[in-house]
This record gives C-alpha cells, sequence and structure tokens, in this order.
C-alpha cells in the first residue's frame, strides 16, 4: 500500500515540476551498506529520478566489508561513488583528507538549514571540526543501539509467576543496566515451550567493530567517556575511570552468563539469528531493523517488545546511523547536490520514515503522531536523546582496531583485568594521537 501511495505521489510531483529535469541526465551511484534501510532508499530515490532526469545506481556493501571497501575507495581517490551515506565516525577523514565536498554554500544558496535536524544527529554525522558549524554531510539515516525482546514470553503467566519469585518484582522491560543483567540470567537456560532459551544476544564481533559498539552499550551508561575535556585528548581518568571499569566489567558478565554457548564473534547478523530461531529472550541491534523485526511473520507482530538502551548512573546509547556526503572526486557533483537537496525536503523526509527509514528532520520527529507511527518509535526519540559516539577522528580505524582488540581479549579472551585493558587502550590511543600530532 505504501508503495502505490508512494508511487502516486512520484507521479503527481513529477508532472507538477517541482524539480525541473535538467538539460544533461546524468547516472549517479550512491554507495551505502547492503541492509533493510538501503533497500527502502532505493524506493524512494524513484521519486528523484523522475523528478530530475537522473538515474540513480547503487552500490551496497555487506557491513562486515562496507568500512574497509568505502575507505579504501576514497582513500584511492576513487569515483565509483558520486554519494556516500558514510559512518559517523569516518566525518572527521573524510573532511580533513578531502574525501567530501564542504556543503556550507550549496546549503546557504538552497536555503537548507541545519537548524532543521534533529541536533545530536548534526553534531554526529555532520560537523568537522565536532560542534563547529562546518558541514560535510546532511544528517541522513538516525540510528542508535537499541533492544527487543520475546513479549510473549515475558507475558506468559508461569514466567512472571517465577520471575517475581526470585526477584520480587514483576517482569518488564528493564529500566537499568542492573535489571536488564537478572532478567536475562533468569532466562538463561530456561525452558520454554519445550526448549531450552538463553538470556540476551549481545555484539562480541572482533574484526571490524562489534564488541565496541556492544560493550558501550553498557560502558557509556555507568560513565565511560573518552576525554576528560572534550577536544584535548586527556584520556586519563576518562576512559580508565572507576565508573568505565565497572562498565566494562558489566558487560563481561552479562557475557559470560547470560548468552547462548559459542557466542564468541557476533554482530548484527548472529544477534537477529538468535532471536528469530527463538534461541533468546533479548537482544541488542540497532533500530534500523526493528521494522523488519516487526514484521518477521513468526517472530514479530504482538510477539516481539522494544526497548531503550537502559541506563544505569546516566541514560545514554551507542550511537550508529550515517550522514549522505557528495564525495569530492565525483565528476558529478551537480548532479549529486541536486540529490542532497531533494533528500533535505521535509516532504521526502516523511516519505523516507514511512518507508523504514530513518529521517533526521525535526519535522518528522517532532510530529504529534511521531512516537505512536510505529512500536519502537518513542524508544527511538528516547536513544537519540542521550546518544554517544566513537572518536570520529582521522585515525578512526586505527582508533577502532585498538579498542576492538582490548575489549575482545578481556570480554571473551579472558586475559587480564578491565582496568587493564583500559589502561592499555590509553597508551594505545595516546600513540595514535602522537603521530597524528594531536599529543
Amino acid at each position: 500500500m505504501k508503495t502505490a501511495k508512494l508511487l502516486a505521489a512520484t507521479a503527481l510531483v513529477a508532472a507538477s515540476g517541482v524539480l525541473a529535469p535538467q538539460a544533461q541526465a546524468d547516472e549517479l551511484t550512491l554507495c551505502w551498506a547492503a541492509w533493510d534501510p538501503a533497500n527502502a532508499l532505493v524506493e524512494l530515490s524513484k521519486e528523484f529520478e523522475a523528478q530530475s532526469g537522473h538515474t540513480m545506481k547503487f552500490e551496497f556493501v555487506p557491513w562486515p566489508n562496507f568500512a574497509d571497501r568505502m575507505l579504501n575507495e576514497l582513500n584511492s581517490g576513487g569515483k565509483l561513488c558520486d554519494l556516500l551515506i558514510g559512518d559517523s565516525q569516518w566525518i572527521g577523514g573524510g573532511a580533513e583528507n578531502g574525501h567530501y565536498v564542504k556543503l556550507n554554500d550549496f546549503f546557504d544558496k538552497e536555503g537548507i538549514s541545519m537548524d532543521d535536524f534533529a541536533p545530536a544527529t548534526v553534531y554526529a554525522y555532520s560537523t568537522w571540526p565536532k560542534g563547529t558549524p562546518n558541514y560535510y554531510a546532511l544528517p541522513a539515516m538516525g540510528d542508535a543501539n537499541g533492544w527487543f525482546y520475546r513479549k510473549d514470553w515475558f507475558e506468559k503467566p508461569e514466567i512472571q509467576e517465577a520471575f517475581k519469585s526470585e526477584h520480587g518484582r514483576d517482569l518488564a522491560p528493564p529500566k537499568t543496566q542492573m535489571e536488564l543483567l537478572e532478567i536475562a540470567q533468569f532466562f538463561q537456560e530456561r525452558e520454554i515451550d519445550g526448549q531450552k532459551r538463553y538470556g540476551a544476544a549481545i555484539f562480541t564481533e572482533r574484526g571490524s567493530e562489534g564488541i565496541t559498539m556492544g560493550a558501550t552499550s553498557s560502558m557509556y551508561p555507568f560513565g565511560f567517556k573518552y576525554e576528560m575535556t572534550p577536544g584535548k585528548y586527556d584520556m586519563e581518568g576518562a576512559v580508565n575511570s572507576p565508573e568505565a571499569v565497572a562498565g566494562l566489567e558489566f558487560y563481561k558478565e552479562l557475557y559470560k552468563t547470560a548468552t547462548p554457548p559459542g557466542y564468541t564473534d557476533s554482530y548484527m547478523e548472529q544477534s537477529l539469528d538468535a532471536f528469530k530461531s527463538g534461541q533468546v529472550a533479548m537482544a541488542m541491534n540497532w533500530f534500523a531493523f526493528f521494522p523488519g523485526l516487526y514484521a518477521d511473520p513468526d517472530t514479530g507482530g504482538d510477539k516481539i517488545g522494544f526497548f531503550v538502551n537502559p541506563g544505569q548512573a546516566k541514560e545514554a546509547s551507542t550511537l550508529g546511523g550515517q550522514g549522505i556526503s557528495v564525495v569530492a572526486y565525483s565528476d558529478k557533483q551537480e548532479a549529486a547536490l541536486e540529490y542532497i537537496k531533494w533528500f533535505a525536503q521535509p516532504s521526502v523526509q516523511s516519505k523516507w520514515w514511512d518507508l523504514g527509514g530513518y529521517s533526521c528532520h525535526v519535522s518528522v520527529l517532532n510530529d504529534p503522531s511521531f512516537a505512536d507511527s510505529a512500536p519502537f518509535a518513542s524508544d527511538f526519540l528516547l536513544a537519540m536523546d542521550g546518544v554517544m559516539d566513537f572518536w570520529q577522528e582521522p585515525a578512526y580505524a586505527e582508533l577502532l582496531l585498538a579498542m576492538q582488540k582490548r575489549l575482545h581479549d578481556y570480554v571473551v579472551a579472558d586475559q587480564g583485568t578491565a582496568q587493564e585493558a583500559l589502561d592499555k587502550l590509553i597508551e594505545d590511543w595516546t600513540e595514535t594521537f602522537e603521530d597524528e600530532g594531536k599529543l
């Protein structure tokens, strides 16, 4: 039904000539990761093709290979991508290395205001240096790490009775990290409907970014931060604070006591599989997957519920999501900028949400009906109010690999203590920032 409405709207808008077809039609290639929102963008972009006369091609790369493939493309000055929806952490390198076109003059000319987008997404996806009015991307896909759970299991009377007997409170989606652990441990190896189940599917993958994205979902609420003073790279007492250590110790306990067996290298796909196959009561993953999860015929609908990442000392969620940039090496920058202008329109942003994308536009997010427009919409708003992100420095890849190693060695490989892991991480990062001339 939504597709039919979209096509009808496309024909109407094309006929009205809102975007007059250009004298020269170009073929634009948009690069992104291969996942459900990318498929929604293909559908949405049909409207741009009809209005502009340009043709859209898409290069979607599986998540495990996305960063390597796209960063290699940028670093080599490649011309594959005219438009790139790149991860938030790439913005520093994209700006400083000249990979992305600076958009300030274009935004001013076309009347595109960053005030029309959620402040957290502008800060994370668009600006470099951070927090300055220097824009290298338009917020495209809001996202954060959230949670989903087997609502039908939670509602079973025998399960509710057993949980209340053990914990003295009603079984409900957790409000704190400690409640999350209690619930996950309660479900660990519990028999439900004749099968052994497990507590939670979390991120433990080492090769790309998985365990960092997962562990920080606990570490941020406990109080982990990257610097004592933003922009000063003073990591001692922030990265390895008692609160950061407690958050990392918590994540290891969650992993050791409440996850499926053999769950040593898991990320997005493994989390989805564990939930859909009925292995786990709860799972973490990006909000981007929630529309598909809710639509799943076996474990979606009234069988699934959603909740925002629980707080502890503070409310915080690990940021996902991306901005859309014009690649500086493209020979079709004018046409690519036309796409940015089209995508920034409130009406297009509304359709983006309807199709399964996560708009960052305030006209969508502040609409009174938004919170009730999907069973996870209100949690998405809560998450985006408290998002925290990894370093966005040009040396982001090296910084990330160091954290991946230190966290995986401690959490999964059982090497050393949390304090030692974070102390060594500061040593790693200090060396990188010294090499970069930041320290």
